[in-house]
């Protein structure tokens, strides 16, 4: 009981003089109320479901009144199919969408995927115009007749029948060539999106038939001096102007100037061969002597000559090597005579002195016996071969002179040494590009060590050590390929830019190209240059190579460490050599210029170069090779793999004909660390980067 309730109970009243009032009241005991819990209420279902409607309602509005409309307008011929990120409303090719950025992925049937982040503004009402990349198209080129050349904007492409030609979507210029026809030419739109086309082409004759009926019938015809076949329908005579010669025995020949207009044929009529008063049918031993009679030229035996009768007439028959001939003879009205003329050949002394002594001496194809020697020879040019085993083969043409003696000199090389001799130190692409020359077969260090030793501080575990041989000479680029040259492959490529300093200068190295562009690059050069290109490429994708190509491609990645590291006896652990950090400025990487760019850098060092440097801005190496440790790493031909320590000896290594990712060798700009900086490091990917390009290279032989 509480004092309250003590002293309720407690008090009592006081009677007073009002009996009534005493009568009413009378003292009671007041009893506390009880301590009961409070009761829980409930509240009913109906008004959570009503309070999530609302909620509901509201975040209803607010994205309404929040929301902008965006229309994506898409150009494609196929059905597109979109996808975006985000909330959004899709009423068509028209979206309710917040401001910010989103991630929107397009696809359509014969285009390429389009995935990018866009942005939505502020603006109530916007508008996105896409236009889809369509796919390469399949062109398949027919002619009849077949075997034209072909040549596609000017690059050659085969002969016809030419199937699986792989095109982007565009207009091109298609010319198909063939002898006796006339040269075809046109503009081809290539759809393109992954579909077959196929061009027929006719070739129009570039002749005309010449008909006509001659008495007595002709023996024989020719096209300007040169034999023409008569057939049923006449003689086949090219487009342009011609002499046709039409000859029978003991008749004069009858010349005839033709002027042919393709597939416009001529008929001439009856000719009537004037009768020759004699007839000298004439030849020699050998064929070929040229004739004159009385001092006009009248042709190369063996051919019938006619003669005016009754007088004396001068021949004279001449050929290069044979001492000439003169026969005088007078024939009767009517008479025909047959001669035939041995020519007496003129020879010249020539000495030959060989080395080798045992190498062969060949004449024109004949075996002359072998070791130095003194012949007399025809007074023509003769083809002269030496030849030896283990030796390189020496070809040349020597033209004796009759009281002339003459001297030939032959020292064979090896054939080392011959196809060394045969290489230039350097060549240069179509792009201006130059290119070293490496042979790998006349240095000391071959084969020679590729990876780095267990103890080599910095070293990675991709690094393992593995034995490899270079057999085959190779040219590899003295620059990175810049961006200046690589738009002249992909007009619209952009290296783009870091932090405000840009990549896409034209000097600079191209950066940002996927393994498959730097190959497709390869390609386009080797085609544009005449030569059959490395790589094998379907619809656009690069699927394997070919080993006996000299076309260009990426070097391979033994070629590129040995141009980088074998150095004589030498094997280069920096491309500037052993020291680590460099004292001067060497090359391009990250320095303590690119602090704000790259987050760490070499310290100590600067290059002056925050990103990519212009090309061969430092000294080259041993070689003549520039930015082989910096500037960007480089994309090389082999997919990766990680070498087996126990592996045989390698020779030639290209790798697989495949792979899913690709080789990098190389220090950039963008890095620092000793392990990124010597010339053992290994990376691998397949997409591009802001710091990694690539050089070109190819077979020398």
């Amino acid at each position: 009981m509480t004092e309250r309730d003590e002293a309720l109970t407690a008090a009592t009243f006081e009677p007073t003089t009002n009996k009534a009032t005493s009568d009413r009241l009378a003292p009671a005991q007041f009893e506390p109320l009880s301590q009961a819990t409070p009761s829980v209420r409930r509240l009913p279902l109906r008004s959570i479901a009503m309070t999530m409607i609302g909620l509901l309602f509201a975040t209803i509005l607010l994205f309404l009144f929040t929301a902008r409309s965006l229309t994506l307008n898409i150009e494609a011929e196929s059905e597109v199919t979109y996808a975006l990120d985000g909330l959004h409303w899709s009423f068509g090719d028209r979206l309710l969408v917040r401001p910010g950025d989103y991630a929107l992925e397009i696809s359509a049937e014969g285009y390429h995927p389009y995935a990018q982040t866009i942005s939505v503004g502020d603006a109530e009402s916007q508008r996105l115009d896409i236009q889809l990349a369509p796919l390469p198209g399949v062109v398949a080129i027919t002619t009849q007749p077949a075997g034209a050349a072909l040549t596609v904007n000017d690059s050659p492409i085969g002969t016809s029948p030419a199937t699986d030609v792989i095109l982007e979507a565009g207009i091109y210029q298609v010319t198909a060539e063939l002898t006796r026809y006339q040269s075809w030419q046109q503009e081809v739109t290539v759809t393109g999106r992954n579909q077959s086309q196929t061009l027929d082409v006719a070739l129009a004759p570039d002749w005309a038939q010449v008909r006509f009926t001659t008495i007595p019938p002709v023996s024989s015809a020719t096209v300007d001096d040169e034999p023409a076949a008569i057939t049923a329908d006449g003689v086949d005579v090219l487009s342009g102007e011609h002499t046709l010669t039409l000859s029978a025995p003991g008749f004069l020949p009858e010349n005839i100037v033709l002027s042919i207009v393709a597939g416009v044929d001529q008929d001439l009529g009856t000719i009537t061969l004037t009768p020759a008063d004699a007839t000298l049918t004439l030849s020699s031993q050998p064929n070929g002597a040229s004739v004159t009679v009385d001092g006009a030229f009248t042709g190369l035996t063996p051919l019938v000559v006619p003669l005016s009768p009754n007088q004396p007439h001068l021949l004279q028959l001449s050929k290069a090597g044979f001492e000439p001939k003169t026969v005088r003879l007078s024939l009767t009205r009517g008479e025909t005579a047959e001669q035939s003329i041995a020519l007496t050949p003129e020879l010249g002394t020539v000495r030959f002195t060989l080395e080798p002594p045992e190498a062969d001496l060949i004449i024109n194809g004949e075996g002359m016996g072998s070791g130095s020697q003194t012949l007399a020879l025809p007074a023509i040019a003769q083809r002269i071969t030496i030849q030896l085993a283990g030796y390189a083969s020496y070809e040349t043409s020597v033209l004796p002179r009759p009281g002339l003696a003459q001297q030939v000199n032959v020292t064979l090389l090896t054939e080392a040494a011959a196809r060394k001799a045969a290489m230039t130190p350097t060549i240069t692409t179509p792009l201006g590009q130059t290119l070293v020359l490496v042979d790998p077969s006349v240095e000391s260090q071959n084969p020679f060590t590729m990876g780095a030793s267990r103890r080599d501080p910095g070293r990675r575990a991709n690094e393992v050590e593995h034995e490899v041989k270079l057999k085959r000479a190779f040219y590899i680029a003295a620059t990175e390929t810049t961006n200046a040259q690589f738009r002249q492959f992909e007009a619209t490529h952009d290296s783009g830019l870091i932090e405000s300093y840009s990549l896409d200068r034209d000097h600079q190295p191209v950066a940002g190209v996927s393994w498959q562009q730097a190959a497709s690059f390869c390609n386009w050069l080797s085609l544009r240059e005449g030569l059959a290109p490395f790589y094998r490429e379907q619809q656009g994708i690069i699927v394997g190579f070919n080993t006996g190509s000299v076309g260009y491609r990426l070097p391979s990645e033994a070629e590129w460490a040995f141009a980088a590291r074998v150095e004589g006896d030498q094997l280069r652990r920096f491309a500037w050599g052993d020291a680590f950090p460099p004292s001067k400025a060497v090359t391009n990487v990250a320095d303590n210029t690119s602090a704000l760019v790259t987050g760490r850098i070499l310290n100590g060092y600067t290059d002056q170069f925050v990103v990519s440097a212009p090309v061969s801005s430092f000294p080259p190496n041993h070689r003549g090779l520039y930015d082989m440790g910096g500037n960007v790493a480089e994309w090389v031909h082999d997919g990766y793999r990680i070498p087996s320590a126990n592996a045989e000896l390698s020779i030639d290594p290209l790798g697989a004909q495949r792979g899913d990712n690709y080789t990098v060798r190389g220090g950039s700009w963008a890095l620092s660390r000793l392990s990124e900086l010597r010339l053992t490091f290994r990376d691998y990917g397949e997409r591009g980067r802001d710091d990694l390009g690539f050089r070109i290279a190819r077979y020398a032989e």
